[in-house]
């Protein structure tokens, strides 16, 4: 009996250590594969935007908040927490949180397109809260996925053809 969960531990944990090793091989593999297409890529084209430093800090660690709620909603999706991740998309992506982002302020200083992106971004966020909202009910999780990416869309878009300077 002993012999079988030690037999058992020590095959968990080999697994356990392969799973790691993949991860940091994968891992290093993307590293490399960042770091070959960025030395072949072409100049840097994004529009670059002036914005005053105390603004810029805040415009950043709100972006970087952005991030991490879209972690946390998918976090939320994954174990069927669909008023839970309505709520982080709404609060801290959504039309809610425009207020809080000071995003009033910082579209003084963004050109037009960088607005409009924003902006799409922000309502699609909302239209993402109400449709996991709906997955609640239906169990059918695809129509916030598809808002969900709607989202991280515009996120991409700005974030291709803008950056702080």
């Amino acid at each position: 009996m002993g012999t079988t969960i030690s037999t058992q531990y020590s095959y968990s944990m080999n697994k356990l250590k392969a799973i790691i090793c993949s991860c940091f091989t994968i891992s290093s593999l993307a590293l490399a594969q960042h770091n070959h297409r960025h030395e072949a890529s072409p100049a840097d084209t994004r529009v670059a935007v002036e914005y005053p430093t105390a603004m810029k800090e805040h415009t950043l660690i709100s972006m970087r908040d952005h991030l991490l709620a879209i972690g946390q909603i998918q976090e939320a999706m994954g174990n069927s927490q669909y008023d839970k991740a309505a709520e982080i998309a709404e609060t801290r992506l959504g039309q809610t949180a425009l207020k809080s982002h000071n995003a009033h302020e910082n579209a003084k200083f963004m050109p037009k397109g960088m607005q409009e992106l924003g902006n799409q971004m922000h309502r699609s966020a909302s239209k993402f809260a109400i449709e996991v909202q709906n997955s609640g009910a239906t169990e059918d999780v695809k129509p916030a996925l598809i808002a969900l990416s709607k989202t991280t869309q515009a996120c991409v878009a700005c974030h291709a053809s803008y950056k702080l300077k």
